[in-house]
């Protein structure tokens, strides 16, 4: 068996071994969980006299569960108090009464939908949900109208207590609304929301020809439960990249130093594989070395090109936000090859979002292929 054969395959396996142990790297990523929410704030129940006289008190508790970094299903249970006006001949009349109606409500945080799941102070998110709202209380109307003080309706104000109701009533209800979240902590967020509630025309015992409305402005607290984050491995020990590290610098100087000694080095294509997070474009420390590796490579053959190809995993997002992502990795691995004295030139610069899958492992085509030659 030929001796230098031998020598170079063990050379390769110790190398390759000492090379895992120092690019295998473990990140905190996002983990599926259960959520608690508790709030509190003020109700504007729409209505025709003065916005002042129409605002109450209200209270919300949840819990659900984030499925994704992007969306979740809470339980949310929102309550207290709605109010109603009219002008009349002898006028202006009020009346309140209270409710509680239950909802499930989706979520979906933009932030990390458009953003990608990191570390953040605040986030955005909007929800829509279907519900019920249970009603009862509505004894200070029932009194205007069987003792005779509400009087008629003046001006534009037509309505007129022709739905009055008593006892219980329960109406469904839809709801969309907006969050912001201001992150505390890992598992704590303190948030603002604002939600819209539309019910039938029957709600404020009004007939005004179209749904009624109440709108809540709440602030409060969110925990999250159980393991929010999980570890995870970037790369396999010895993978496809850290081969590449060992295999092609020994055979580069191989050739210059027997081939080509006196005149510039007949150069090896060079591939480095730059992996990102999901739905993200920044490039992290570990695979910063790699960007490293072709800027030399590029110093080293001021003739050489390289090629950035990026994508995206079809496993998440669709096919037009996949695009996006991979265009801004593309765009982030051509910028920092310029940034570090590649000129733009020398460059070739491609995006293929999820329409080509070059790894099986879904997770692995969140990446920019980057080959020099």
């Amino acid at each position: 068996m030929n001796f230098k054969k031998i020598l170079y395959t063990t050379l390769f396996a110790a190398g390759c071994l000492s090379a895992s142990a120092q690019t295998t790297q473990t990140v905190e990523t996002f983990n599926h969980h259960w959520f608690i929410q508790a709030q509190g704030g003020a109700q504007y129940t729409l209505g025709e006299v003065s916005f002042d006289k129409l605002i109450s008190p209200n209270v919300q508790i949840a819990g659900g569960y984030q499925f994704t970094p992007v969306w979740g299903l809470r339980l949310s249970v929102n309550g207290w108090q709605s109010k109603g006006g009219s002008k009349t001949t002898l006028g202006r009349k009020y009346w309140k009464w209270n409710y509680v109606s239950p909802t499930v409500d989706a979520t979906i945080d933009l932030t990390n939908l458009l953003g990608g799941y990191k570390k953040r102070l605040v986030s955005v998110g909007v929800l829509a949900g279907l519900g019920a709202n249970i009603g009862w209380g509505n004894d200070e109307a029932n009194r205007l109208v069987t003792t005779g003080t509400l009087g008629t309706p003046v001006g534009s104000d037509v309505t007129y207590l022709r739905y009055l109701w008593d006892g219980t009533k329960v109406r469904f209800t839809g709801r969309a609304g907006v969050t912001v979240d201001f992150h505390v902590s890992k598992r704590v967020d303190l948030g603002l929301e604002a939600n819209a509630n539309i019910l039938s025309d029957r709600y404020n015992s009004k007939k005004a020809e179209n749904p009624d409305w109440y709108f809540n402005a709440l602030a409060g607290i969110k925990v999250r439960l159980g393991k929010v984050t999980k570890t995870v491995t970037k790369e396999d020990p010895c993978g496809q990249t850290i081969v590449e590290k060992i295999v092609e610098k020994p055979v580069e100087k191989i050739v210059e130093k027997v081939v080509y000694k006196d005149k510039e080095v007949a150069r090896e294509t060079i591939r480095r594989d730059i992996f990102f997070d999901i739905r993200g474009s920044v490039i992290s420390d570990t695979e910063m070395s790699k960007v490293d590796d072709i800027v030399a490579y590029m110093k080293k053959y001021p003739t050489a090109k390289v090629t950035v190809t990026s994508y995206a995993d079809k496993g998440t997002g669709n096919a037009k936000l996949n695009r996006m992502y991979s265009e801004r990795r593309a765009k982030t691995t051509t910028d920092i090859l310029i940034k570090k004295g590649i000129d733009a030139s020398r460059i070739i610069t491609s995006a293929k979002g999820d329409t080509e899958q070059p790894f099986q492992e879904n997770d692995k085509n969140r990446v920019s292929i980057c080959i020099a030659e």
